[in-house]
């Protein structure tokens, strides 16, 4: 085995998840490398815990996504509740045989699915310690762009990074989005305010995401007025979207535009909060510097932006809004995706994707590799 897998195990269930004694750790798996789940078992039994694990294909959950009935789906969700409050931690692997294998599934498909999986998702981020990875594999590499060995080095280089030190460097800035009002952030075809007072900032540096990077509070949900437009592609569901914009009205979205529109416009109206945003946040993993089309990568980008329609993070930062979408969209402010800028009450914190003020400079790329 990899001595990289091996500490990325390490790293996983003692540092992210503070795993103990006597815990039970669900880890479920898609389409990845079972070599991260052997290892992931291994490190459990050390620390005296108990592994779970459910196996997935994408495949075949696409094709039982395609006939599901509301029965089925109410019966599966009470046993997976159940079963869900017996853990005390939950992993996540995700690889990628078919980054977009859902792509052709009907909306409402999705909609009723995610309807009946919420609580169960709510169970699951509220009461347990958990995170998210995405595994290497071939799919990841081709829509990255890269190599499978290029893919595989860029990958541990991110997920293995001292997340301890990029931990005590986020403080300064968490004290400054509690203490700031008004967020604008400005770009190309993009000047959006919003107020995020009163409302919590949470440093994410390795504890619940690998990779990781980001800081995120939301917004004051009624206080949203602008026009915001993404530059990084996304997947939501299986389907790919580009050059979204999305123009907001006291808070909710009242026009969308993009490629898929209808696609797009099919997911905003979920339910009745879909349209209004539950996130923002800030990120600077120094070691992604462009988009992969994996949010788990994209969204902790240095020079990034994410802001995102749908639920909040109703136990760390709440702002009301609750939903059974959470669609974590980017914008690059680096020079190269036309730069950008955020003011917090008025005083320009960042430019072009680099941070200006002398508190928050320990954040920029260079300090934190």
């Amino acid at each position: 085995m990899d001595e990289r897998t091996k500490k990325l195990a390490k790293n996983i269930i003692n540092y992210s998840i503070s795993l103990k004694k006597g815990e039970n750790l669900l880890i479920e798996a898609t389409d990845c490398d079972l070599k991260i789940v052997k290892a992931l078992i291994e490190e459990t039994y050390n620390v005296g815990a108990n592994p779970f694990v459910n196996l997935y294909s994408a495949e075949i959950s696409r094709a039982l996504l395609l006939g599901e009935n509301e029965d089925m789906l109410k019966l599966k969700a009470e046993i997976d509740l159940e079963f869900m409050k017996k853990m005390d931690a939950y992993i996540s692997i995700k690889g990628a045989a078919n980054t977009f294998e859902n792509s052709d599934v009907p909306s409402n498909q999705t909609a009723t699915h995610m309807k009946f999986t919420e609580e169960v998702r709510k169970q699951r981020v509220n009461n347990t310690k958990w995170a998210i990875l995405v595994a290497p594999s071939t799919g990841l590499a081709q829509a990255a762009k890269m190599s499978t060995e290029q893919y595989e080095d860029f990958y541990y280089s991110v997920c293995n990074l001292d997340y301890s030190k990029m931990d005590k460097a986020m403080d300064s800035l968490v004290k400054l989005m509690e203490k700031t009002d008004k967020v604008r952030l400005v770009a190309p075809n993009t000047d959006i305010s919003f107020s995020i007072k009163g409302i919590p900032a949470i440093k994410c540096a390795g504890k619940m995401n690998i990779p990781d990077g980001e800081v995120f509070t939301a917004p004051v949900r009624e206080s949203v007025n602008g026009v915001i437009t993404y530059n990084l592609d996304t997947t939501y569901n299986g389907i790919s979207f580009s050059n979204i914009s999305l123009t907001v009205e006291n808070g909710k979205i009242v026009k969308a535009t993009g490629t898929n529109q209808q696609k797009l416009n099919d997911i905003l109206d979920t339910d009745e909060n879909s349209r209004y945003f539950g996130e923002f946040a800030i990120g600077v993993n120094p070691y992604i510097k462009r988009g992969f089309q994996d949010i788990l990568f994209d969204e902790k980008m240095a020079g990034s932006i994410h802001f995102t329609p749908g639920s909040c993070y109703e136990y760390e930062a709440p702002n009301g809004n609750i939903s059974a979408i959470h669609w974590d969209m980017v914008l690059s402010m680096l020079p190269e995706h036309g730069g950008g800028e955020i003011y917090f009450d008025d005083v320009l914190i960042r430019k072009d994707g680099k941070f200006v003020l002398e508190s928050l400079k320990c954040l920029n790329p260079e300090n934190l590799i």
